[in-house]
């Protein structure tokens, strides 16, 4: 294998001037870089990461925990982080908690010396609140916390908003009894859109029903299980809002199992907004959260910690999301004038002081 010194002699270079060209890190002559990097690739050399990373304490390269990698959902975040990292010359190591604190932690020690900073997804209470000795070591950006950490840039989506707006749409479909399939406990996500439902029930003058709020974990299986107990049920709710779409997708096939028809029978609606909802059938009324955008952003916003010469207090932002209507809440009602199955972006959740521009 070619080394760097390999390299330097036939380039007719020294070997800081080969480190130079392959770092980046200071000027040289567009004559010597031709030359320098001809030769590199003559030579296939392959410049050793670690020993990079010992001259310039920089490994151009970023951490992801997530607490899944499966699922339409995490794979969109992944696919923004990894193409905001490549764009700016960096690439990504990626890892999963399964939502267990002392899993995430073992994934981040071992990403210690081999990262420059770290982008988390921690909804949950116990995950949240193990992120601040990561803050101490490098910068840490966190995507859906459950409540803030001290140094920790934050990006948070907009899910009491989201929430609010399509039980609003259910309501005024002529929906009255209106159940929910919950998200796992302590989980942020789940907690704000359960919180936004029983808003919008309450500011309608329909108090909430808790033989209607029916526990889920998030997974098609979960939504299955509730659309077979909610087949047996003598009163049924009218309209569910499954609070994402794998729940959804569980509970329309239940409910087709059973013989109940979505939406004549009961509309159904989701969060999330995942690739396959439009290709339900019926396609899946939901809100739509750009998880694409998501991990993107939240690369842009490592980045710029990373090139700040003084530290600056850590951003806080919000990811808007929209309400989108499909075939599956028609129920009680006609859908908004105007709207076609499919599309998009009827409304749109308004938020304090803006978001992360699409």
């Amino acid at each position: 294998m070619a080394t760097i010194r390999d390299v330097a002699q036939a380039a007719g270079v020294s070997v800081a001037t080969v480190s130079r060209v392959l770092n980046g890190t200071a000027r040289v002559a567009d004559h010597t870089r031709a030359r320098v990097e001809h030769v590199v690739a003559k030579l296939e050399y392959w410049p050793h990461g670690a020993a990079q990373s010992l001259n310039t304490s920089r490994t151009n390269t970023l951490g992801v925990l997530l607490p899944d990698l499966h699922g339409q959902f995490f794979s969109e975040v992944i696919r923004g982080v990894d193409q905001g990292a490549r764009e700016q010359g960096f690439q990504i190591l990626v890892s999963s908690s399964h939502a267990d604190v002392n899993t995430l932690m073992a994934g981040a020690r071992a990403m210690v010396g081999r990262v420059d900073g770290l982008i988390v997804m921690a909804p949950d209470q116990a995950t949240t609140a193990s992120m601040a000795p990561l803050a101490r070591r490098f910068p840490v950006i966190l995507l859906n916390p459950h409540h803030p950490v001290d140094g920790c840039g934050t990006i948070s989506v907009a899910n009491f908003e989201g929430a609010v707006d399509i039980v609003s749409h259910l309501i005024t479909s002529g929906h009255r009894a209106i159940g929910i399939i919950t998200g796992p406990a302590g989980n942020m996500d789940a907690e704000e859109r359960l919180r936004g439902y029983r808003h919008t029930l309450r500011d309608a003058g329909i108090e909430p029903d808790p033989a209607f709020e029916f526990a889920g974990d998030f997974s098609e299986g979960s939504g299955f299980l509730v659309g077979t107990n909610i087949a047996r049920l003598r009163s049924r709710p009218t309209a569910v809002f499954a609070t994402n779409d794998g729940m959804a997708t569980g509970l329309m096939s239940a409910l087709r199992e059973q013989g109940i028809e979505v939406p004549r029978d009961i509309a159904v609606v989701g969060f999330d907004d995942i690739p396959i909802a439009q290709f339900l059938n019926p396609g899946l009324t939901t809100v739509h959260v750009d998880a694409f955008a998501l991990g993107k952003h939240a690369v842009q916003m490592l980045l710029g910690t990373l090139r700040e010469a003084t530290p600056t207090s850590p951003r806080h932002e919000t990811l808007p999301v929209t309400l989108i209507l499909r075939q599956s809440s028609r129920g009680k009602s006609k859908m908004t004038p105007g709207s076609t199955p499919g599309s998009r972006a009827v409304s749109s959740a308004a938020l304090p002081g803006g978001g992360i521009p699409s």
